[in-house]
């Protein structure tokens, strides 16, 4: 028996090159529910994508509301027990949505579920939380606990998270996954590796920022972001001065190194250097998480 009627794929883009979105969607049951939130108001993509699948409702957001939020508004318009979200440079295997069958009878009590990756040997599709080591064997049901999965596939099941909201929409990028699966922890709830699902994940290829033409701009921008978010993401969950100290090294380097590659004209490694230096610096003053890219908007 099928319960694929009771899930509800949520895919969210930014201006994603068509095939990355396509193989995504291709490698999902054409019976299954999906709302694709694009983070612009690009009606052509709206109307591309609803006659091309007929599976597929496009939410257009009106403007880039990062991961967590966009995610959050797709959360709000699933009408479904259990939701899988999935970032479009994902590609799931043949056999992914007859095996997550297993998962969504109902027997086994989850909140957050992860796949693995083909290549885990590679690039680990799970972590700890306060460095422990993670057993390695999966137990009858083929999981094992985690800290956190990755964000770029997580199922859900919404009657196991007993949280106000999903996604903390402080966050623009990184670090939002953690910090849900630690919320859903601390509430008593279970976050899980599988591994019976697995997926292909291609890394950084879900939106317009892929553009080699943008290489230095998208580089500032995940440089700004990763920094903005650690330190958030540890003031958040433990104090402002366990962060303080975990980060106050990395800004005196950036900032030493963004001087070293001014003075030796490296351009671009300056930039990045500055962006790692803006986004601590900003998150250390209690500043929002502010830093876009305008060439992409």
């Amino acid at each position: 028996m099928s319960n694929l009627n009771d899930l509800t794929i949520i895919i969210v883009t930014y201006k994603t090159k068509d095939e990355i979105l396509f193989n995504c969607i291709n490698s999902i049951k054409k019976e299954i529910k999906i709302i694709n939130v694009e983070n612009s108001n690009n009606i052509s993509h709206k109307n591309k994508i609803e006659k091309k699948y007929s599976n597929v409702k496009v939410i257009l957001s009106g403007e880039n509301l990062g991961y967590g939020s966009a995610n959050n508004l797709g959360l709000k318009n699933a009408k479904t027990r259990y939701v899988l979200i999935s970032n479009p440079d994902v590609e799931h295997n043949k056999d992914f949505f007859d095996e997550i069958n297993f998962y969504l009878k109902g027997d086994t009590e989850f909140s957050i579920i992860g796949p693995s990756y083909n290549d885990e040997k590679t690039h680990s599709s799970y972590g700890s939380l306060d460095g422990s080591t993670i057993a390695k064997e999966f137990d009858k049901f083929f999981l094992k606990e985690v800290g956190y999965v990755i964000g770029c596939s997580m199922l859900l099941d919404t009657k196991n998270i007993k949280t106000n909201s999903y996604f903390d929409e402080n966050f623009f990028l990184y670090f939002e996954e953690a910090d849900l699966c630690r919320r859903v922890k601390t509430k008593g709830g279970k976050v899980f590796c599988s591994s019976k699902l697995f997926i292909t994940h291609l890394g950084n290829k879900g939106s317009t920022s892929t553009d080699p033409k943008y290489e230095i701009e998208s580089e500032m921008m995940r440089s700004w972001h990763w920094m903005w978010s650690t330190f958030f993401y540890h003031k958040k969950h433990s104090s402002y001065l366990n962060a303080f100290s975990l980060m106050y090294g990395k800004l005196v380097r950036a900032f030493f190194k963004m001087i070293i590659f001014s003075l030796f004209y490296n351009k671009k490694k300056q930039k990045m250097y500055y962006a790692r230096f803006s986004g601590l610096f900003n998150a250390m003053i209690g500043k929002k998480s502010f830093y876009r890219v305008k060439l992409l908007e």
